[in-house]
């Protein structure tokens, strides 16, 4: 063995330390309500030991979180205007390519499985070269379990399907209503193109080029009472994505806000209400506000943890300064609630059992 390689033995064996506690922190949430109950019918009255104040762990020894799923937003601008938008166009900076991929090495190093580009819209930068050679690199070189992107759908166009569809896993695209007059009331809509008419498109393209389709929606008050049931299964997304309007300061509301999202917000009753009326969808995976604030592991577009904690999304230093594991520390993530909102799911399209 050269000495490089004994050298770097100590970091890898630590990094697969790591990712083993995060798989057995994860197998332990998911089991833990039933071992209590277990623990209470043969011995009532008492607390199973690994419950116990500083039971399980060492003094002061802190598990470092692994980031298994990443959204990574790099680029803030955006063709459409959606009153809600939560992560809006307050730089116009993008990560050089290369850059943006020693980041991407660096959280696959750290034990990241899964990685989401979102923006703003992803496929403004370069008409989406950016993006699909992100998607590439991610697949090809870092080979990723899962690859996917979120966008506003506006830009797509069949040609980068042929170039970078098999190497992307899920393409997510955001529609929040049915009606063309409810969308370009919300924002959703650029000129004279038409949201739902592109959003067929590119349902029937995902199909021919055997990417898995996902649909967004963001439930507010001017499509609450909307029903959508038969058209989320005509187009028989795998998973429908429904979020609670939420509010983060200094986005969408607040002094220097540059979106007012106050009147499109609900309450977690009418959101509820939404979701029973469309209760019979099968792929409907709900977020309310309380499940979305500290459930997503977000970098910005100088690749900095952003906290939501405290209602607004307050910046860690770059993983590209300081390294993953002294950046996550301030991203506020909460790994229980991603686990309960579902965030762990088969992401990956050779494991879905999917008819293209």
């Amino acid at each position: 063995m050269h000495l490089a390689e004994m050298r770097s033995l100590p970091q890898a064996l630590a990094m697969l330390l790591r990712v083993l506690q995060a798989q057995l922190s994860a197998l332990w949430l998911c089991l833990a309500p039933f071992s209590c109950r277990l623990w209470g019918a043969l011995l009532p009255g008492r607390s199973p030991p690994l419950l116990e104040e500083g039971a399980g762990e060492p003094d002061g020894a802190e598990v470092p979180t692994v980031p298994t799923s990443v959204n990574y937003h790099f680029t803030r601008q955006c063709n459409y205007r959606c009153g809600f938008c939560f992560h809006t166009a307050k730089t116009s900076f993008v990560l050089p390519l290369e850059e943006a991929r020693r980041g991407l090495a660096m959280l696959k190093e750290a034990g990241m499985e899964k990685i989401n580009f979102s923006g703003g819209e992803p496929f403004l930068q370069e008409r989406g070269e950016f993006v699909g050679k992100l998607v590439q690199f991610c697949k090809q070189e870092l080979k990723l379990p899962s690859v996917s992107i979120v966008s506003n759908g506006s830009m797509i166009r069949e040609r980068w399907f042929k170039r970078y569809g098999e190497y992307l896993d899920i393409l997510a695209v955001s529609c929040d209503s049915f009606d063309e007059e409810v969308n370009v009331l919300i924002g959703r809509g650029q000129g004279n193109k038409n949201h739902i008419e592109n959003l067929q498109r590119l349902r029937k393209w995902c199909r021919d080029y055997a990417v898995a389709f996902k649909l967004n929606s963001v439930i507010n008050r001017f499509n609450v009472d909307e029903d959508m049931n038969e058209q989320i299964k005509a187009l028989n997304p795998v998973r429908w994505k429904v979020f609670q309007c939420l509010l983060i300061e200094g986005e969408n509301t607040g002094e220097d806000a540059l979106r007012e999202a106050d009147k499109f917000i609900i309450s977690d009753e009418d959101f509820e209400r939404f979701l029973d009326h469309h209760r019979e969808v099968s792929c409907l995976v709900p977020e309310s506000n309380q499940k979305m604030r500290d459930s997503y592991l977000i970098l910005d577009e100088y690749m900095r943890f952003l906290n939501c904690r405290n209602g607004r999304k307050e910046p860690s230093k770059s993983i590209l300064d300081v390294g993953v594991e002294h950046a996550i520390k301030f991203s506020g993530f909460d790994e229980k609630m991603f686990l309960n909102r579902g965030g762990k799911y088969v992401w990956s399209k050779a494991d879905m059992k999917l008819e293209w």
